[in-house]
């Protein structure tokens, strides 16, 4: 099974192709078959999504599930821990990287 995926050129969400347009529920993905690189040029050409591409899935009870682990921690969305935020230690508030 073929699904693409790509992100949302408005928002930059990981968005999934549903068969009629692109959902950010990876459970509304459907198998894309051998439609995929034609799906991939035309939405590419109509500039709705940045850097569609196929990606290889499973079929659970749940849904499409990605095959490979990249792949499923992509489809989990932005990842957001405030439990690691780490204070700064400049007391105006900046926080050096070098």
């Amino acid at each position: 099974m073929k699904i693409l995926t790509g992100n949302d050129l408005k928002s930059g969400a990981v968005v999934w192709w549903d068969g009629q347009g692109w959902s950010t529920h990876i459970t509304e993905a459907v198998d894309a078959g051998e439609n995929a690189d034609s799906i991939i040029a035309t939405e590419d050409a109509a500039r709705r999504v940045n850097a569609a591409y196929a990606i290889d899935a499973e079929q659970t009870e749940d849904g499409p599930r990605p095959a490979h682990i990249k792949d499923r921690v992509r489809a989990l969305g932005p990842t957001i821990r405030p439990d690691l935020a780490v204070p700064a230690a400049d007391k105006m508030g900046w926080d050096w990287v070098i």
